[in-house]
């Protein structure tokens, strides 16, 4: 773009010859983006210092009034079709009541489910207890009351079950990543809670408290993070996918069992998929199709992840679900310059059954920034042919990395440039998205900036189902 300095705008045009006029207009016109051989790169600019974690005494962190009142209460789905939810809440002083009392909006009776207990030692902390217990067989598109605790410590709360799984049962998920508990991470937070769109289900796709950024990997900061999004996770399932933060590998204080805090805190129902690790799975909700992968574990040929999905995506019926979600941490599509590649060795092995079974969308986190993709795929690569751009293909998925909830390691803005190809729309900024799907051919995905303390509405597209309603969405069709 043509940099232009404008002392007083009436002498300007009256002097200047008609092409710096042209010139001139079109750098107003494109002041939102910056045009690339890509796509656009939003330049809205953040302050340039990174906002700390909130501290420990914040009203977020609040630990909830009355002896061993549960805390931490958060729920996703606890079956494959959207019919059962777990519900996980921890007490501090003693286990306290392990039943879940629930009854739907318009009953009068009251039914019970008892949960399990555990707790788990990490270096020099011990756990709370910490509760899991499934409630199963409810009915769809229902809201539902809960309570959990005893005595002057209970404490109510609510959801709603998604419509039966059908081609066109329209439903609203948000998606937010790479969280932290940061004063942003609190913005994130705050606005998807406020967007007028109102998202029923959160994907998340990774990176949760960011608890091994601190001395011995302090558990605590579970336990805060787990407070802090209570106020959503205890209404709206959110579903899980582990990042690196949630390795937990510490062999220099003793801790060598991968995942642990995350894997005793954050249950998820990957036997009913056919899963044999938590880390990766599927489930069914409304019209989608999502399917959970694992970026830190073990994916080449012949591995438990690889023999799991190969036979998974076949299983997928898009006349029932028709629209199929790949959730992981690691991007495969990345034109920022930090982390490089780090996904590159699952793109090779996974991508041509993408491709394959026409995934609509993949969302990922890891790199702290926004970046969404063409319509690309690089399977003609194999290493050794030179054939390593990625070209367009409507079969492949659109790709869209959002690790930007507001983690402590600030934003990431060392960008590639020129602007790749495959890249549609990017931005250092932090935010969230909803994905809203509207019937078996339309939905319709927005990305939301925190913008100076508020939302604004910085990208979006129209999905046309890769099945049922084939349309070109390059950006260069619209």
């Amino acid at each position: 773009m043509v940099a232009v300095k404008v002392t007083s705008t009436n002498s300007l045009f009256s002097s200047a010859s008609p092409c710096v006029v042209f010139f001139i207009v079109i750098a107003f016109v494109l002041s939102s983006a910056v045009l690339c051989d890509g796509g656009k790169t939003g330049v809205y600019a953040r302050k340039p210092e990174k906002t700390g974690d909130m501290p420990l005494h914040s009203d977020v962190f609040r630990v909830p009034s009355g002896y061993n009142a549960p805390q931490q209460v958060h729920i996703t789905q606890g079956d494959h079709v959207g019919k059962a939810v777990i519900v996980s809440w921890v007490t501090q002083d003693e286990p306290g009541s392990n039943t879940v009392v629930y009854w739907s909006e318009n009953s009068n009776g009251k039914r019970k489910a008892e949960g399990k207990v555990k707790t788990y030692k990490f270096h020099n902390y011990t756990s709370g207890y910490i509760h899991h217990c499934i409630i199963r067989n409810l009915e769809y598109n229902t809201k539902y009351y809960y309570m959990v605790g005893d005595g002057d410590s209970i404490r109510k709360f609510r959801f709603t079950t998604p419509p039966r799984v059908g081609p066109d049962a329209p439903y609203t998920f948000g998606i937010i990543g790479d969280l932290g508990q940061t004063f942003d991470s609190n913005s994130t937070v705050a606005h998807y809670e406020q967007n007028p769109k109102k998202g029923q289900t959160v994907l998340y796709v990774g990176d949760l408290s960011y608890a091994d950024n601190y001395p011995n990997h302090d558990n605590v900061r579970w336990d805060t993070w787990g407070r802090f999004i209570e106020r959503s996770v205890a209404y709206q399932p959110w579903i899980w996918t582990v990042g690196n933060h949630e390795l937990d590998f510490a062999p220099e204080i003793g801790e060598t069992t991968p995942f642990k805090p995350y894997s005793n805190r954050y249950p998820v129902p990957y036997v009913e998929s056919k899963s044999t690790s938590p880390f990766w799975y599927s489930i069914k909700r409304a019209s989608a199709y999502i399917i959970v992968l694992s970026s830190y574990s073990a994916y080449g040929k012949f591995t438990p992840q690889y023999q799991w999905l190969q036979q998974e995506f076949p299983k997928v019926n898009r006349t029932e679900t028709p629209w199929l979600i790949v959730l992981m941490h690691a991007p495969w599509y990345n034109s920022f310059n930090y982390p490089f590649m780090e996904g590159e060795t699952m793109r090779v092995i996974y991508e041509p059954w993408f491709v394959k079974y026409k995934v609509d969308v993949v969302f990922s986190g890891h790199v702290h920034a926004y970046e969404r993709s063409e319509r690309v795929s690089n399977v003609a690569y194999n290493v050794v042919n030179g054939i390593c751009t990625p070209v367009k293909d409507q079969s492949a998925p659109v790709y869209i990395t959002i690790g930007d909830g507001g983690n402590m390691d600030g934003l990431v803005s060392n960008m590639s440039e020129p602007q790749p190809t495959y890249s549609a729309y990017r931005e250092s900024s932090y935010g969230h998205a909803i994905f809203d799907i509207k019937n078996r051919t339309h939905a319709h995905y927005s990305w939301h900036r925190n913008h100076d303390g508020n939302p604004v509405e910085a990208d979006s597209m129209w999905f046309f189902n890769r099945i049922w309603h084939r349309v070109d969405e390059s950006s260069v069709s619209q």
